[in-house]
């Protein structure tokens, strides 16, 4: 398929660039990575006029934690974030979710800017920013303002940025020793757009206490975002103790999320039940639902592994009947 007819600009500076979309108006488009818009248009979906490329434009490309955010260029390529190593050790939450995005090649292309101002429902990087509590920074005419993630997508395919405004930087804000997160993505297969996806930035209250290889969580507070909406929801788990990593409690969490939420049987952790000694998929170990709340039994003993309540919007989860938790 080939493209309308469009003019193409190159500008080589944010107020240069600003000005140009400011006199074109709606006719024009920005060109950072390309891998959303330019399929659009070679299907005619998308017909703009003009494109104004931002890729010339120095000091947008950038991965760096400065006055207590973790501070992304809006022109820093998916590639950027898989292969960081301040990333993949400190921001698990985008780590995953960089790792997720389509394949290689496009990887190579995409920017993260592109993929947040795209506001494509279905794309990964919304709702792991939704999920991590991040800033999007936008600079047009007026001056720099920064916008509350939250408040930036106004919905499908649209956000907060007005017609001379460029997106510049994402900021998310440093995670404390006592926080991580996760991204989980169902697709019918590799590279492909979520089927059903989930976001969880899990961060333990001060006086929760956990060492290595047996931790103990008592209370556990989650920001998730599911379907470009976000979520708090409270884990309150008693004492429990998980042989295994904190990484492993996560993604039995986000897996629990995703079946509350889409009703699927995602079978992402391994339980042993605290009474009998019975071990099973945990995703596949409940036996009735009962609004608003889940119970979870062992199937060998009939013992309350989990429960799952919610109040006032609020889902509490008991999981004292577990004994441990690991990988299925």
């Amino acid at each position: 398929m080939i493209p309308a007819a469009f003019e193409y600009h190159a500008p080589t500076s944010i107020i240069e660039a600003s000005a140009l979309l400011a006199r074109l108006g709606e006719d024009a488009k920005i060109l950072s990575g390309g891998q959303s818009l330019i399929p659009l248009m070679k299907l005619r979906l998308a017909n703009p006029h003009h494109l104004v490329d931002i890729n010339g434009i120095p000091g947008l490309s950038f991965i760096r934690e400065a006055e207590g955010f973790l501070r992304i260029g809006a022109l820093t390529r998916e590639s950027d974030l898989d292969e960081s190593e301040l990333i993949r050790t400190r921001y698990p939450l985008i780590h995953d979710t960089s790792q997720v995005i389509a394949d290689p090649v496009v990887r190579n292309l995409a920017t993260i800017g592109g993929n947040l101002a795209h506001a494509d429902p279905a794309n990964d990087h919304p709702a792991a920013m939704l999920a991590a509590g991040a800033e999007i920074v936008a600079a047009g005419r007026g001056g720099e303002r920064r916008l509350p993630i939250e408040s930036f997508f106004t919905g499908p395919f649209a956000t907060a940025l007005k017609a001379d405004e460029i997106l510049t930087e994402i900021r998310v804000p440093v995670p404390t020793a006592r926080s991580a997160g996760a991204y989980l993505k169902v697709e019918r297969k590799v590279g492909d757009f979520a089927t059903a996806a989930v976001a969880v930035q899990i961060t333990l209250a001060a006086n929760d206490r956990y060492w290595a290889g047996t931790p103990a969580i008592r209370t556990v507070h989650l920001k998730t975002s599911i379907g470009g909406r976000s979520r708090d929801l409270t884990v309150c788990s008693g004492t429990h103790h998980v042989r295994g990593s904190m990484r492993l409690f996560f993604k039995f969490i986000k897996g629990r999320v995703l079946f509350e939420v889409f009703g699927a049987e995602l079978t992402t952790a391994t339980g042993e039940c605290g009474s009998c000694g019975a071990r099973g998929p945990v995703a596949e170990t409940v036996v009735y639902v009962r609004a608003p709340g889940t119970i979870v039994r062992c199937r060998t003993c009939e013992a309350v592994l989990m429960a799952f309540v919610t109040v006032r919007e609020r889902t509490c989860v008991d999981l004292r009947g577990l004994a441990r938790l690991e990988p299925a």
